[in-house]
C-alpha cells in the first residue's frame, strides 16, 4: 500500500501541525548513513495525519532539520559537509552547496550538523575551524564571524536576546575528548570557550533570559583511542545551567549511572521543565526548572512482544555493532550498551518537540519507526503510528532489510 501523503495545498489548513524529522536510515552510527526529511503533518482536533518522505541523492549523514522563521524554507544538517535547503511543503530541494569550497574540514564528521537561523534567508554556522554567516541569496558567499574555538562544534542556538550564539561540541576522532562547550557574541564577534566535566553535543536556551542548557553526552573511544567509533559510556550524566553572557555556571544536574538518560538527542524547555529524549535508553527526561532536581520520565523503552517483533532491526543493530568493535577486545564497552539499553537490542527516542501552547509533545522513535504524540503535561499517549518502511522510498532493498526510516533530530511547526 502506498503510504499517505498530503499535497502541497493541504497545509497549513488541513493539519496545524508540521514535525520535520531529519532522516539518516537504518545504520547504527547516525553519522554515515544516508540524508532524508520526514514530515509528518497532524490535526489534533480529528486524529488525523499524513506524511511525506524524501532521501536526497549525493549527500551523506542527514542529522538534524532546522526550520526559517517564516516557515518557508528548512536545513538539512548533516555530517557530510554540504548545506541543503529545502521547500518546506514540498521538500523539494532548493540549494545546496559543498562547505569544502568555503573552508576544509580535519575529519569526515565535522560537519554543519547544525545551524541558527538569524532571519528568514540567513542562517550562521560552523565550517572548519571559523563560524560563516550564509545569505541564501548569495550562499557562494558567506561572511566569516571568526573562530568558533571549539575541537567540533555540534547543535547551536541563539539565546532570547540574540545577541549570543551557543554550541555544544563533539569529542574530536583526532584531537580526543572534548569537555567543552562554546559562546560567540554576535556583536563583538569574540568566542568564549567554557569548561566542563562531561562532553556535551546538545544544547537548549531559555526562553526569556540570556541562559542555555548544556547536556552531557558521555561516550568512550573503541580500544582506547577511536573517537571515530566511539561506544556508549555507561557513566553518570549532567545538565548544566550557563549565563551566555559571563560564561559561568549556574547550576547543575547529575543523575546516577542507573538513571536512563544516556544518549540525548533534542532538548526542548517549558515554562515548567526542561525536556529532552534519549536513544540509548529509550526515555524522555523532564528535568523541573524550579528546583533543578526533580525529575520525570516518559519510557518508551520496548516490551518483549515488540522487541521480538523488530527482529531485523534488532540483527541489523548487533552487526553494526560489531563492524565497530571487536566483542573480545570491547567486551566492557557490548556490558555497557547493554546497560544503558536496560537490555535491549534496540536504539530509541532521537525526535522530541512541545507545541508552541504547550499542550503537545511529539516524538520520534528510530528503533521501533514510530512517531508518538503526547498530551502535555499529563504524558499521556493521544495517537502513535507505526510509519512505513525503508525499502519503500530506497530501491533494491530486499523484504528482510531493516526497515528504520532513520529518525534523528527534528523541529515542530505549530499554528500561530
Amino acid at each position: 500500500m502506498t503510504p499517505p501523503s498530503d499535497p502541497p495545498h493541504a497545509y497549513p489548513h488541513a493539519y496545524p501541525y508540521a514535525f520535520h524529522i531529519a532522516l539518516d536510515g537504518n545504520g547504527l552510527n547516525g553519522l554515515e548513513g544516508r540524508a532524508g526529511i520526514c514530515v509528518f503533518r497532524y490535526d489534533p482536533a480529528t486524529g488525523g495525519y499524513a506524511y511525506k518522505i524524501d532521501y536526497y541523492d549525493g549527500i551523506a549523514g542527514g542529522h538534524a532539520v532546522s526550520v526559517s522563521p517564516d516557515h518557508a524554507l528548512g536545513f538539512l544538517g548533516n555530517t557530510g559537509q554540504h548545506l541543503l535547503f529545502y521547500d518546506t511543503a514540498t521538500l523539494d530541494e532548493t540549494a545546496r552547496l559543498s562547505t569544502l569550497r568555503i573552508e576544509p574540514t580535519d575529519s569526515s564528521v565535522k560537519g554543519t550538523t547544525h545551524i541558527a537561523w538569524l532571519g528568514d534567508r540567513e542562517i550562521v554556522g560552523a565550517v572548519g575551524e571559523h563560524l560563516w554567516r550564509f545569505d541564501l541569496d548569495r550562499l557562494d558567499a558567506p561572511e566569516r564571524l571568526g573562530p568558533h574555538g571549539l575541537k567540533l562544534p555540534h547543535a547551536m542556538k541563539t539565546t532570547a536576546s540574540g545577541r549570543y550564539l551557543v554550541y555544544g561540541g563533539m569529542d574530536h576522532p583526532g584531537r580526543g575528548e572534548a569537555r567543552e562547550v562554546g559562546v560567540f557574541d554576535l556583536h563583538t564577534g569574540t568566542a568564549r570557550r567554557i569548561h566542563l566535566p562531561a562532553t556535551c553535543w546538545h544544547v537548549a536556551v531559555h526562553p526569556r533570559e540570556d541562559r542555555f542548557y548544556a547536556l552531557s553526552f558521555r561516550v568512550l573511544p573503541q580500544e582506547g583511542h577511536d573517537w571515530h567509533e566511539w561506544a556508549m559510556a555507561y557513566l553518570k550524566e549532567y545538565v548544566f545551567e550557563i549565563d551566555a553572557e559571563h560564561g559561568q555556571v549556574l547550576r547543575h544536574w547529575a543523575a546516577p549511572r542507573e538513571t536512563p538518560a544516556h544518549i540525548n538527542s533534542d532538548v526542548c524547555v517549558s515554562d515548567r521543565e526542561l525536556i529532552y529524549c534519549n536513544g540509548g535508553s529509550g526515555t524522555i527526561v523532564m528535568i523541573d526548572l524550579a528546583d533543578f532536581a526533580t525529575h520525570r520520565i516518559i519510557d518508551e523503552r520496548p516490551g518483549l512482544p515488540e522487541q521480538l517483533l523488530a527482529g531485523r532491526q534488532s540483527l541489523h543493530q548487533v552487526a553494526d555493532a560489531f563492524t565497530r568493535g571487536s566483542p573480545a577486545a570491547s567486551s566492557r564497552h557490548f556490558l555497557a550498551a547493554l546497560r544503558v539499553s536496560r537490555g535491549t537490542l534496540l536504539d530509541s527516542v532521537y525526535a522530541c518537540q512541545l507545541s508552541d501552547d504547550q499542550t503537545l509533545l511529539f516524538t520520534a522513535n528510530r528503533g521501533l519507526n514510530t512517531i508518538t504524540v503526547y498530551d502535555y503535561p499529563a504524558n499521556t499517549v493521544r495517537q502513535r503510528v507505526h510509519m512505513p518502511q525503508l525499502r519503500q522510498y530506497v530501491d533494491g532493498l530486499p523484504w528482510w532489510h531493516d526497515p528504520r526510516l532513520g529518525f534523528h533530530h527534528s523541529t515542530l511547526i505549530s499554528p500561530p
